[in-house]
């Protein structure tokens, strides 16, 4: 299962799965929607040019913000819906992603 490969690429499937979880209770759709789907594709871009990569933290606590003001809210939004219902649907990420919030966040780069 790719969830134990790849720091990065679990990161990638519960940022995914917290969009999917509130984009379907909020809008009521099976897919995502426009909206939610950009938002996906904005966090799975900042994913991507992350500074820290493989060490990353969980946003919370890392010290770099590279999500704009705006998204930074929404994505807020959507994290605080989907984290408590993380665990009756995703489990595995849920239980990944409780154990990444405890890394201390790597010092920023100047």
């Amino acid at each position: 299962m790719t969830i134990f490969l790849s720091r990065m690429a679990r990161e990638r499937r519960t940022i995914s799965a917290m969009i999917a979880l509130y984009c379907n209770h909020k809008h009521s759709s099976p897919e995502l929607c426009p909206d939610c789907r950009t938002l996906r594709d904005y966090a799975l871009e900042r994913l991507q040019k992350c500074p820290f990569q493989h060490k990353k933290p969980a946003c919370t606590k890392c010290p770099v913000h590279c999500y704009q003001p705006a998204l930074r809210d929404r994505i807020r939004a959507v994290m605080r819906y989907a984290g408590p219902r993380m665990m009756s649907r995703y489990p595995l990420l849920a239980v990944f992603h409780l154990r990444d919030r405890l890394r201390k966040a790597p010092p920023a780069k100047s």
